[in-house]
């Protein structure tokens, strides 16, 4: 029976039997896409959720702006460590085993701290979702390189995917407004929301686990030495081109998350919004940034990247310009309905409209310029670079909202926001001539 089988495939004609391959392999690739995408869902409510844990530890562990925004570094610190020590030989570790394993620590964590219900825990958790955030983000970067065709289709796909991220980090600020009460600043419920991100964290492994990935093109320097890997990335870290990208994915980092994490305290504490209602009202730059991440996959197939960039970065200075001198109006009555929220609570958070395309465009562009074996590689390094970018712009803007206010802690996004557009000339330039060279 198995050798008939044999012999009737052996018979088929060969453009059917090279059809029949393509189907199976755009199916499997259609699967792992899912994955992907439902993963990085995952990760995108946990790692965000920094700003709204930052906002409840306040309340519930009664400490200082500056104690809560060590959080970012418990995240960031976990991500740029385990990002830069993987980042020379995941490929030999394999990208769906790197995925699985992170899946498997946060699954376990998540369980774990409802019970556990303290700072230090807290702190933990944030340390194990980082180390779990830079396995999944290094693999997802080398397998998008692996599911895509071309260079526009690379580019389309990273914008997706990182919109499809801010769907999350939307999802996430509702889900956390839920368990969260306003009356009782010292309830432990909000707890509660780990239960619930543990059992997804659970489908998204079993998801996974049946997805089936082809990462032979990913291996084709997986016979060398661990020595030879590091080398390789460190003469990776010396390039012109890579050094004028890190620059651009540092700062561009630092100024969202400095933004994000920051943004429920501002509502709160600035714009004197409810717990719960600064959270939610923190939801709107989530919609902006996938909004704009979704409106460049589809530009940027048409604009050059580079004038869509700076165009966003001079749009995104004027608004913070124009948002914050609204918020001076602000009384000092507490807002618990809907109708009292003030206009600077829907014009500012506008500014991730115009951030938004900045990240995944610069990272499409410099995995574009290097060879498939060399992606996980460079995507190591893009975690790494971007960790200790939020973690700065999260510290420092916690130290300037406590010493100085809201407003001036705002106020400083613009520094580093010209910064990165002189950085995105430079890459540009260098870009240039890295082509001109090849």
């Amino acid at each position: 029976m198995r050798k008939s089988g044999i012999s009737f495939l052996k018979s088929l004609h060969p453009d059917y039997l090279h059809t029949i391959i393509c189907k199976k392999i755009a199916m499997s690739n259609l699967k792992i896409k899912v994955s992907i995408f439902i993963n990085y869902f995952l990760f995108a409510i946990l790692l965000n959720s920094v700003g709204t844990v930052i906002l409840q530890v306040q309340h519930y562990f009664k400490v200082n702006e500056s104690s809560a925004s060590v959080l970012e570094a418990f995240k960031d610190l976990t991500i740029a460590a385990t990002s830069f020590i993987v980042a020379s030989f995941i490929s030999r570790i394999g990208y769906k085993k790197s995925m699985l394993i992170a899946l498997g620590m946060v699954t376990a964590a998540c369980f774990v701290i409802p019970s556990v219900g303290t700072f230090i825990g807290i702190k933990l958790l944030f340390a194990v979702t980082g180390a779990s955030f830079a396995l999944i983000k290094v693999s997802v970067y080398g397998i998008i390189g692996l599911v895509t065709k071309n260079e526009k289709e690379h580019l389309s796909m990273m914008n997706f995917i990182e919109s499809f991220f801010m769907a999350g980090i939307l999802s996430g600020y509702f889900i956390f407004g839920y368990f969260i009460e306003d009356t009782n600043n010292t309830s432990a419920a909000w707890f509660n929301v780990y239960y619930l991100l543990g059992a997804l964290s659970l489908t998204a492994f079993l998801l996974l686990l049946g997805s089936p990935l082809d990462e032979s093109a990913a291996h084709k320097s997986a016979q060398s030495s661990a020595g030879s890997d590091v080398i390789g990335m460190l003469r990776l870290m010396i390039m012109p081109l890579v050094i004028s990208f890190v620059c651009c994915a540092f700062f561009y980092v630092l100024i969202e998350q400095s933004i994000m994490s920051w943004l429920p305290t501002f509502n709160n504490k600035v714009l004197k919004l409810s717990s719960t209602m600064s959270v939610q009202m923190a939801s709107i730059l989530s919609v902006s940034i996938g909004l704009g991440r979704f409106s460049a996959a589809i530009v940027l197939k048409k604009i050059n990247w580079f004038l869509v960039l700076v165009f966003c970065l001079a749009a995104a200075a004027c608004l913070v310009l124009i948002a914050l001198p609204i918020a001076k109006s602000v009384t000092g009555i507490e807002v618990t309905t809907w109708t009292q929220v003030p206009i600077a609570a829907f014009v500012f958070p506008l500014i991730g409209f115009f951030l938004a395309p900045v990240y995944p465009a610069i990272n499409s562009e410099i995995l574009s310029s290097l060879p498939k074996n060399k992606h996980g590689t460079m995507s190591g390094l893009i975690v790494f670079f971007s960790a200790i970018g939020g973690t700065l712009g999260s510290i420092t803007t916690g130290f300037i909202f406590q010493m100085y206010g809201g407003q001036t802690a705002f106020y400083f996004s613009l520094i580093p926001i010209s910064i990165l557009i002189i950085g995105l000339i430079v890459f540009r330039k260098t870009q240039n001539k890295t082509h001109l060279v090849s």
